[in-house]
């Protein structure tokens, strides 16, 4: 069986969110066990200018957790990186129905990066861009409270057969 793609976090511009979102993912799979070690996670925006830094308070964020991002440069969301994907994450709503409107994921594959918690939790990620470095650490912190829920589905939809 071939290896699992990417795992792709998008957001708009690909310099707040879905860099944080991938780097704190990458660090949670990397405790796992194979494969979701080993699957890469990517991140890129659905309005994203390709090169663009990532915003100077989302590395603060993430420094403050032990994460570097800095180097990290924005990426435009390409219809051969969702073909590649093996689960899209988005941030809100309105990136799934972008996604649904400009490309053609198969289904199953395009969830929000909080769908998995309990029921009655808040789902998106608000946009912290240009906002004080409070409101990147909640986005953080939001990104934070989902791991759990979400490593557990990469671990059940992306596990290898047991004859694999």
């Amino acid at each position: 069986m071939p290896a699992p793609g990417p795992i792709v976090t998008v957001c708009t511009a690909n310099i707040c969110r879905s860099p944080m979102a991938a780097a704190l993912l990458q660090h949670a799979l990397a405790a796992q066990p194979e494969p979701l070690r080993s699957i890469p996670v990517l991140s890129a925006g659905v309005a994203a200018r390709a090169g663009e830094p990532v915003s100077e308070n989302s590395v603060i964020a993430l420094r403050k957790v032990g994460l570097d991002l800095r180097g990290t440069r924005s990426t435009l969301l390409t219809p051969e990186l969702v073909r590649r994907a093996s689960v899209l994450l988005c941030m809100t709503e309105s990136h799934r129905s972008l996604i649904q409107l400009h490309f053609n994921p198969e289904p199953g594959r395009l969830y929000l990066f909080r769908e998995f918690l309990p029921p009655g939790a808040e789902t998106e990620i608000a946009d912290p861009f240009g906002g004080p470095l409070r409101l990147y650490e909640a986005a953080r912190d939001e990104m934070v409270e989902a791991l759990p829920a979400l490593v557990e589905f990469l671990r059940l939809r992306l596990r290898q057969p047991a004859d694999a």
